[in-house]
């Protein structure tokens, strides 16, 4: 519920609170970020909202700014532009100060699962002013988050050891993209300290969590079984034609979308399109890479791992595409509401798939597939939710 003004003038009023970040600038996007990042955090574990106040002075005076939605979509893409992983839970509002002043306020709610970093940083709040958390302190972000996990990704991989990771793929492939290079040169931690503030490693356990196996595993399958892409293409419209070419896509994830990025290209196949106004004639795919590229992405992300053995299935017909995951919708993701609302069976993968660079913006990759086909001219893709899977079918242009 958004602040009450007489809540706005207390909270404005407390200097020392370490619940709150003031500023009458509406232009310092990454201090906007590191404040957030700070509150997401939660260091002192108070267990309430954090409060970016845009429009207070530091004496705690209400000077205002001129908030207008502009300002505000602004503030809310800080939430899911990717530079705070993992995504923060934050609503952006803007509370009207008599006669004629206004205040934009960025409401952050801790993380379920800290630590959570801009740009590679963890920003934590130390009384009234932030700071970057000292390696002691995110290790006990990270204690807290494992007393607090959830789903599936964070939890220990039973039976796996550190010796079953490919831990020289974590180091060089995925460690400068998440730590900033001057944090890294800098750091004394051990291998396992890196994993565990990454969510890859179970610290008590010494165990590597699901997501560590599944993505730097030498051999998840040993594992997780249906943890593979397989791809088939028939020779017809229907899985009783022959098939003309079968591939399995396995090892970890790394290898998995490193060897999606080359199969799907080869399988596209183009036409001359008509004669434009150049009198030149152009070439036109039967489907848009980037349609399909999202689609697989978004199958593979959401899948569940858990009660089956089944892989994320690739069907590529004469006519049309059906791309099938195991798992049905998840959390408040709804066939009524899906490709509006997002949730996250893998909220650890997701993440780790946003900081390899396969997922641009969380949340949106329904969306820019959509408008991929049809600016392509093919038709839209047909969904169908089972408790199973999801299957989504994709129709050739014609």
């Amino acid at each position: 519920m958004p602040l009450s003004l007489e809540e706005l003038r207390r909270l404005a009023a407390d200097l020392e609170s370490d619940r709150v970040e003031r500023t009458v600038s509406t232009t310092d996007t990454d201090k906007f970020r590191e404040a957030i990042c700070a509150f997401a955090n939660d260091m002192p574990d108070n267990r309430k909202p954090g409060y970016l106040l845009i429009g207070v002075a530091d004496d705690g005076g209400l000077r205002g700014v001129d908030v207008t939605d502009q300002l505000l979509l602004k503030l809310a893409d800080r939430r899911s532009d990717g530079v705070i992983q993992p995504i923060p839970t934050m609503s952006v509002y803007k509370v009207e100060v008599p006669p004629d002043a206004a205040v934009a306020v960025v409401e952050v709610q801790p993380a379920d699962a800290p630590p959570v970093r801009s740009s590679g940083r963890t920003w934590i709040r130390v009384g009234p002013r932030k700071a970057i958390a000292s390696p002691d302190e995110e290790r006990r972000l990270t204690e807290r988050r494992v007393a607090r996990a959830r789903t599936f990704d964070s939890r220990p991989c039973a039976g796996a050891t550190t010796s079953d990771l490919l831990l020289d793929a974590f180091r060089s492939l995925y460690l400068p993209k998440v730590v900033a290079a001057d944090v890294l040169a800098q750091n004394q931690r051990t291998a396992d300290d890196q994993l565990a503030s990454l969510r890859f490693l179970e610290p008590s356990s010494g165990s590597p969590t699901n997501a560590g196996m599944l993505l730097f595993g030498l051999d998840p399958l040993t594992f997780f079984p249906g943890a593979y892409i397989e791809f088939v293409r028939f020779d017809g419209p229907t899985l009783t034609d022959p098939v003309l070419d079968s591939k399995r896509l396995t090892g970890n994830l790394l290898t998995q979308l490193q060897e999606l990025d080359n199969l799907l290209p080869i399988q596209i196949r183009v036409s001359r399109g008509s004669a434009g106004a150049g009198l030149t004639h152009g070439t036109v795919p039967d489907y848009p890479l980037a349609a399909l590229r999202e689609l697989v992405l978004n199958a593979v992300m959401h899948r569940s791992y858990e009660f089956t053995n089944a892989p994320v299935r690739v069907n590529w017909f004469t006519d049309h595409i059906e791309i099938q995951n195991p798992g049905g919708l998840y959390g408040q993701v709804t066939p009524q509401n899906f490709g509006r609302v997002s949730d996250y069976r893998n909220p650890v993968l997701a993440e780790a798939m946003s900081v390899l660079g396969y997922v641009d913006k969380y949340g949106t990759g329904v969306a820019r597939s959509r408008a991929a086909l049809e600016k392509n001219g093919n038709p839209p893709p047909e969904w169908a939710f089972e408790v199973t899977h999801v299957l989504v079918a994709v129709s050739a242009r014609t």
